[in-house]
Protein backbone atom coordinates (compact mmCIF):
# COMPACT_ATOMS: atom_id res chain seq x y z
CA UNK A 1 0.00 0.00 0.00
CA UNK A 2 1.93 3.67 -1.41
CA UNK A 3 1.81 6.31 1.18
CA UNK A 4 -0.08 8.51 -0.99
CA UNK A 5 -3.27 6.02 -0.75
CA UNK A 6 -2.79 5.87 2.80
CA UNK A 7 -2.93 9.53 2.67
CA UNK A 8 -6.27 9.43 0.85
CA UNK A 9 -7.71 7.13 2.61
CA UNK A 10 -6.97 9.00 5.94
CA UNK A 11 -8.56 11.38 4.43
CA UNK A 12 -11.64 10.18 3.53
CA UNK A 13 -12.06 8.31 6.84
CA UNK A 14 -11.75 11.59 8.58
CA UNK A 15 -13.91 13.51 6.07
CA UNK A 16 -16.53 10.54 6.84
CA UNK A 17 -16.28 10.57 10.31
CA UNK A 18 -16.45 14.44 10.71
CA UNK A 19 -19.50 14.13 8.66
CA UNK A 20 -21.02 11.34 10.69
CA UNK A 21 -20.04 13.27 13.73
CA UNK A 22 -21.66 16.65 12.28
CA UNK A 23 -24.66 15.00 11.39
CA UNK A 24 -25.54 13.05 15.01
CA UNK A 25 -23.94 16.24 16.43
CA UNK A 26 -27.42 17.69 14.73
CA UNK A 27 -29.66 14.83 15.67
CA UNK A 28 -28.97 15.07 19.44
CA UNK A 29 -28.26 18.50 20.31
CA UNK A 30 -29.07 20.94 17.22
CA UNK A 31 -32.10 23.03 17.31
CA UNK A 32 -35.51 21.20 15.65
CA UNK A 33 -38.49 22.41 17.31
CA UNK A 34 -40.20 25.66 17.67
CA UNK A 35 -37.41 26.63 15.53
CA UNK A 36 -39.49 29.12 13.13
CA UNK A 37 -41.76 30.84 15.99
CA UNK A 38 -38.99 30.76 18.86
CA UNK A 39 -40.81 33.35 20.94
CA UNK A 40 -43.25 30.99 22.09
CA UNK A 41 -43.49 27.98 24.27
CA UNK A 42 -45.72 24.70 22.78
CA UNK A 43 -48.02 22.82 24.71
CA UNK A 44 -48.00 19.16 23.68
CA UNK A 45 -51.21 17.42 24.75
CA UNK A 46 -50.97 13.52 24.48
CA UNK A 47 -54.19 12.16 25.73
CA UNK A 48 -54.24 8.74 27.05
CA UNK A 49 -53.78 5.57 24.07
CA UNK A 50 -52.32 8.23 21.86
CA UNK A 51 -49.35 6.75 19.46
CA UNK A 52 -46.18 7.30 18.34
CA UNK A 53 -47.41 8.66 14.72
CA UNK A 54 -50.20 10.65 16.39
CA UNK A 55 -47.71 12.87 18.12
CA UNK A 56 -46.14 12.90 14.79
CA UNK A 57 -49.44 14.74 13.36
CA UNK A 58 -49.90 17.29 16.33
CA UNK A 59 -45.94 18.39 15.83
CA UNK A 60 -46.67 19.03 12.35
CA UNK A 61 -50.20 20.38 12.18
CA UNK A 62 -48.92 23.11 14.63
CA UNK A 63 -45.69 23.52 12.84
CA UNK A 64 -43.59 22.61 15.50
CA UNK A 65 -41.03 20.47 14.04
CA UNK A 66 -38.56 21.39 11.79
CA UNK A 67 -36.75 17.92 10.85
CA UNK A 68 -38.94 15.12 10.39
CA UNK A 69 -36.21 13.17 9.51
CA UNK A 70 -33.83 13.53 12.71
CA UNK A 71 -36.68 13.30 14.82
CA UNK A 72 -37.40 10.29 14.18
CA UNK A 73 -34.54 8.87 13.87
CA UNK A 74 -33.85 9.71 17.22
CA UNK A 75 -37.09 8.34 18.77
CA UNK A 76 -36.65 5.04 17.38
CA UNK A 77 -33.23 4.39 18.74
CA UNK A 78 -34.56 5.94 21.89
CA UNK A 79 -37.45 3.25 21.60
CA UNK A 80 -39.81 6.27 22.34
CA UNK A 81 -43.09 4.74 19.68
CA UNK A 82 -42.85 1.90 22.23
CA UNK A 83 -42.96 4.14 25.57
CA UNK A 84 -45.71 7.15 25.01
CA UNK A 85 -47.27 8.66 27.87
CA UNK A 86 -50.06 10.90 28.10
CA UNK A 87 -49.33 14.34 29.52
CA UNK A 88 -49.20 17.82 29.10
CA UNK A 89 -45.37 18.77 27.47
CA UNK A 90 -44.11 22.02 27.06
CA UNK A 91 -42.23 22.09 23.85
CA UNK A 92 -39.57 25.61 24.50
CA UNK A 93 -38.17 27.51 21.85
CA UNK A 94 -34.88 26.28 19.62
CA UNK A 95 -35.59 22.54 21.99
CA UNK A 96 -33.09 19.89 20.23
CA UNK A 97 -34.44 16.13 19.76
CA UNK A 98 -32.90 14.38 22.59
CA UNK A 99 -34.01 17.27 24.96
CA UNK A 100 -37.28 16.99 24.12
CA UNK A 101 -37.83 12.99 23.74
CA UNK A 102 -36.43 12.45 27.22
CA UNK A 103 -38.73 14.30 28.49
CA UNK A 104 -41.83 12.57 26.23
CA UNK A 105 -40.55 9.77 27.16
CA UNK A 106 -39.71 9.88 30.72
CA UNK A 107 -43.43 11.08 31.23
CA UNK A 108 -42.21 14.43 32.79
CA UNK A 109 -45.39 16.55 31.67
CA UNK A 110 -45.84 20.57 32.86
CA UNK A 111 -47.79 21.40 35.35
CA UNK A 112 -50.70 24.41 33.77
CA UNK A 113 -51.57 27.69 35.01
CA UNK A 114 -55.48 27.07 35.27
CA UNK A 115 -57.03 30.71 35.61
CA UNK A 116 -61.25 31.46 36.15
CA UNK A 117 -63.08 33.97 37.37
CA UNK A 118 -66.51 35.01 37.84
CA UNK A 119 -68.68 32.61 35.36
CA UNK A 120 -72.59 33.26 35.83
CA UNK A 121 -73.95 29.76 35.99
CA UNK A 122 -72.98 26.04 36.47
CA UNK A 123 -72.97 25.04 32.87
CA UNK A 124 -70.55 27.82 31.88
CA UNK A 125 -68.04 26.60 35.00
CA UNK A 126 -68.81 22.94 34.02
CA UNK A 127 -67.74 24.01 30.00
CA UNK A 128 -65.03 26.10 30.83
CA UNK A 129 -63.37 24.26 33.39
CA UNK A 130 -63.37 21.21 32.17
CA UNK A 131 -62.30 21.81 28.55
CA UNK A 132 -59.47 23.00 30.34
CA UNK A 133 -58.37 19.49 31.50
CA UNK A 134 -58.13 15.43 29.84
CA UNK A 135 -61.26 14.51 31.47
CA UNK A 136 -63.58 16.76 29.74
CA UNK A 137 -67.11 18.89 30.84
CA UNK A 138 -68.99 15.35 30.75
CA UNK A 139 -66.94 14.22 33.74
CA UNK A 140 -66.77 17.21 35.46
CA UNK A 141 -70.30 17.79 34.79
CA UNK A 142 -71.58 14.26 36.27
CA UNK A 143 -69.60 14.96 39.28
CA UNK A 144 -70.96 18.42 40.60
CA UNK A 145 -74.74 16.79 39.60
CA UNK A 146 -74.55 14.38 41.94
CA UNK A 147 -75.85 15.01 45.06
CA UNK A 148 -73.39 12.23 47.21
CA UNK A 149 -70.15 14.20 45.51
CA UNK A 150 -71.68 17.76 46.35
CA UNK A 151 -72.75 16.34 50.14
CA UNK A 152 -69.09 15.35 50.61
CA UNK A 153 -67.82 19.07 50.22
CA UNK A 154 -70.84 20.06 51.99
CA UNK A 155 -72.86 21.03 49.29
CA UNK A 156 -75.96 20.38 47.33
CA UNK A 157 -75.78 20.53 43.54
CA UNK A 158 -76.66 24.31 43.31
CA UNK A 159 -74.28 25.68 45.79
CA UNK A 160 -71.67 23.23 44.74
CA UNK A 161 -70.09 26.21 42.82
CA UNK A 162 -69.08 27.87 46.00
CA UNK A 163 -66.35 25.57 46.16
CA UNK A 164 -64.54 27.31 43.10
CA UNK A 165 -62.79 30.22 44.63
CA UNK A 166 -61.64 32.04 41.28
CA UNK A 167 -57.68 32.36 41.18
CA UNK A 168 -54.95 31.09 39.42
CA UNK A 169 -53.71 28.06 40.38
CA UNK A 170 -50.95 25.33 39.31
CA UNK A 171 -52.37 21.69 37.84
CA UNK A 172 -51.51 18.63 35.48
CA UNK A 173 -53.51 18.74 32.77
CA UNK A 174 -53.91 14.60 33.29
CA UNK A 175 -55.92 15.51 36.80
CA UNK A 176 -58.44 12.89 37.26
CA UNK A 177 -61.63 14.85 38.37
CA UNK A 178 -62.43 13.66 41.42
CA UNK A 179 -58.70 14.51 42.56
CA UNK A 180 -59.40 18.15 40.91
CA UNK A 181 -62.49 18.31 43.32
CA UNK A 182 -60.47 17.60 45.89
CA UNK A 183 -57.66 20.28 45.55
CA UNK A 184 -60.64 22.63 44.81
CA UNK A 185 -61.65 21.63 48.46
CA UNK A 186 -58.19 22.52 49.71
CA UNK A 187 -58.05 25.84 48.19
CA UNK A 188 -61.76 26.19 49.68
CA UNK A 189 -60.73 25.19 53.20
CA UNK A 190 -57.35 27.18 52.81
CA UNK A 191 -59.43 30.52 52.19
CA UNK A 192 -61.63 29.99 54.92
CA UNK A 193 -59.60 30.24 57.60
CA UNK A 194 -60.96 30.46 61.52
CA UNK A 195 -60.65 34.62 61.60
CA UNK A 196 -63.22 34.47 57.93
CA UNK A 197 -65.67 31.68 60.13
CA UNK A 198 -65.48 33.68 63.10
CA UNK A 199 -66.72 36.50 61.06
CA UNK A 200 -69.13 34.88 58.90
CA UNK A 201 -70.96 33.61 62.26
CA UNK A 202 -71.09 37.30 63.81
CA UNK A 203 -72.81 38.17 60.46
CA UNK A 204 -75.13 35.50 61.45
CA UNK A 205 -74.12 33.85 58.23
CA UNK A 206 -73.19 30.36 56.64
CA UNK A 207 -70.36 30.73 54.64
CA UNK A 208 -72.12 29.92 51.54
CA UNK A 209 -74.41 32.72 52.24
CA UNK A 210 -72.23 35.23 52.58
CA UNK A 211 -70.79 33.68 49.13
CA UNK A 212 -74.09 33.89 47.83
CA UNK A 213 -74.24 37.19 49.00
CA UNK A 214 -70.96 37.87 47.24
CA UNK A 215 -71.94 37.12 44.07
CA UNK A 216 -74.82 40.08 44.32
CA UNK A 217 -72.42 42.30 45.71
CA UNK A 218 -70.34 41.67 42.87
CA UNK A 219 -72.63 42.07 40.15
CA UNK A 220 -73.84 45.39 41.20
CA UNK A 221 -70.24 47.29 41.29
CA UNK A 222 -66.85 46.62 39.97
CA UNK A 223 -65.44 49.07 42.20
CA UNK A 224 -63.39 47.32 45.28
CA UNK A 225 -63.88 50.39 47.59
CA UNK A 226 -67.53 50.35 47.01
CA UNK A 227 -68.21 46.34 47.48
CA UNK A 228 -68.52 46.81 51.53
CA UNK A 229 -70.41 49.63 51.46
CA UNK A 230 -73.42 47.56 48.82
CA UNK A 231 -72.56 44.86 51.18
CA UNK A 232 -73.85 46.37 53.84
CA UNK A 233 -76.55 47.46 52.25
CA UNK A 234 -78.08 44.06 51.79
CA UNK A 235 -77.03 43.10 55.24
CA UNK A 236 -79.39 46.06 56.69
CA UNK A 237 -82.24 44.54 54.88
CA UNK A 238 -82.11 41.16 55.56
CA UNK A 239 -81.62 41.86 58.80
CA UNK A 240 -84.98 43.83 58.73
CA UNK A 241 -86.68 41.67 56.53
CA UNK A 242 -86.92 43.37 53.58
CA UNK A 243 -86.51 42.23 50.20
CA UNK A 244 -83.28 42.67 48.43
CA UNK A 245 -84.46 43.84 45.37
CA UNK A 246 -81.39 43.23 43.12
CA UNK A 247 -81.38 43.59 39.60
CA UNK A 248 -79.13 40.85 39.04
CA UNK A 249 -80.69 38.03 40.55
CA UNK A 250 -83.92 38.68 38.23
CA UNK A 251 -81.31 38.98 35.16
CA UNK A 252 -80.04 35.55 36.59
CA UNK A 253 -83.55 34.14 36.48
CA UNK A 254 -84.22 35.32 33.33
CA UNK A 255 -81.08 33.88 31.86
CA UNK A 256 -80.87 36.90 29.28
CA UNK A 257 -77.32 38.42 30.39
CA UNK A 258 -77.74 40.82 27.51
CA UNK A 259 -80.28 42.54 29.85
CA UNK A 260 -79.25 45.82 30.47
CA UNK A 261 -82.36 47.51 31.76
CA UNK A 262 -85.21 45.36 33.54
CA UNK A 263 -89.09 45.84 32.55
CA UNK A 264 -91.46 46.10 35.61
CA UNK A 265 -92.97 42.42 33.83
CA UNK A 266 -89.54 41.26 33.78
CA UNK A 267 -89.75 42.04 37.87
CA UNK A 268 -92.39 39.62 38.57
CA UNK A 269 -91.39 36.41 37.03
CA UNK A 270 -91.77 33.45 39.51
CA UNK A 271 -88.16 32.02 39.90
CA UNK A 272 -86.51 31.82 43.98
CA UNK A 273 -83.92 33.74 42.30
CA UNK A 274 -86.23 36.71 42.03
CA UNK A 275 -85.19 38.60 44.87
CA UNK A 276 -87.79 41.50 43.90
CA UNK A 277 -90.47 38.56 44.59
CA UNK A 278 -89.11 36.47 47.36
CA UNK A 279 -87.63 37.63 51.37
CA UNK A 280 -84.25 36.65 52.08
CA UNK A 281 -81.09 35.38 49.88
CA UNK A 282 -81.66 33.24 46.79
CA UNK A 283 -80.90 29.54 46.20
CA UNK A 284 -77.03 30.24 45.04
CA UNK A 285 -74.41 32.20 43.86
CA UNK A 286 -75.24 33.73 40.68
CA UNK A 287 -71.84 34.27 39.88
CA UNK A 288 -68.23 32.81 41.37
CA UNK A 289 -67.30 36.34 43.50
CA UNK A 290 -63.90 36.91 43.76
CA UNK A 291 -62.10 36.03 47.47
CA UNK A 292 -61.60 39.83 47.41
CA UNK A 293 -65.58 39.95 47.24
CA UNK A 294 -65.99 38.40 49.98
CA UNK A 295 -64.20 39.87 52.29
CA UNK A 296 -66.22 42.64 51.16
CA UNK A 297 -68.90 40.87 52.57
CA UNK A 298 -67.00 40.24 56.09
CA UNK A 299 -66.34 43.55 56.59
CA UNK A 300 -69.17 45.00 55.17
CA UNK A 301 -69.33 48.77 56.15
CA UNK A 302 -72.24 49.52 59.35
CA UNK A 303 -74.27 52.41 58.12
CA UNK A 304 -78.26 52.78 57.81
CA UNK A 305 -78.38 52.85 54.17
CA UNK A 306 -80.95 50.53 52.69
CA UNK A 307 -81.06 51.66 48.89
CA UNK A 308 -78.10 52.90 46.11
CA UNK A 309 -78.77 53.52 42.96
CA UNK A 310 -76.29 54.23 39.64
CA UNK A 311 -74.10 57.72 40.70
CA UNK A 312 -75.48 60.21 38.12
CA UNK A 313 -72.66 61.63 37.07
CA UNK A 314 -71.87 57.91 35.56
CA UNK A 315 -68.65 57.52 37.35
CA UNK A 316 -69.21 53.91 37.88
CA UNK A 317 -70.36 54.21 41.67
CA UNK A 318 -73.57 54.96 43.28
CA UNK A 319 -75.52 56.72 45.26
CA UNK A 320 -76.82 55.48 48.80
CA UNK A 321 -79.69 56.36 50.89
CA UNK A 322 -81.43 55.74 53.89
CA UNK A 323 -85.26 56.77 53.70
CA UNK A 324 -87.12 55.56 50.21
CA UNK A 325 -87.93 59.60 49.45
CA UNK A 326 -84.41 59.97 49.44
CA UNK A 327 -83.69 57.03 46.80
CA UNK A 328 -86.84 57.65 44.88
CA UNK A 329 -84.69 61.15 44.46
CA UNK A 330 -81.72 60.11 43.54
CA UNK A 331 -83.43 57.71 40.98
CA UNK A 332 -85.02 60.51 39.37
CA UNK A 333 -81.74 62.68 39.19
CA UNK A 334 -80.39 59.30 37.77
CA UNK A 335 -83.47 59.04 34.97
CA UNK A 336 -82.49 62.51 34.39
CA UNK A 337 -79.24 62.57 33.64
CA UNK A 338 -79.70 59.21 31.40
CA UNK A 339 -82.21 61.06 29.58
CA UNK A 340 -79.94 64.02 28.89
CA UNK A 341 -77.32 61.55 27.87
CA UNK A 342 -79.63 60.03 25.08
CA UNK A 343 -80.61 63.62 23.78
CA UNK A 344 -77.05 64.50 23.65
CA UNK A 345 -76.22 61.39 21.15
Amino acid sequence: MSRNFKIALFLTVSILLTTFSFYFWQVFKSPNLQVQENDKTFALLIPKGATFESVMDTLKTHKVINDETSFRFLAKMMKYPELVKEGRYEIKPLMGNREALVKLRSGNQDAMPVTFNSMRQKSDLIQRLGSKFEFGPEALGKLLNDPTTCQKFGFDTTTIVCLFLPNTYEMFWTIKPEAFLERMGTEYKKFWTPERQAKAKALGMTQTQVQVLASIVAAETNKRDEQPRVAGVYLNRLKQGIKLEADPTVIFALRDFTIRRLLNKQLTVDSPYNTYRYTGLPPGPINLPAPTTIDAVLNAEQHDYLYFVVDARFNGYHTFSKTLSEHLANARLYQQALTRMKIMK
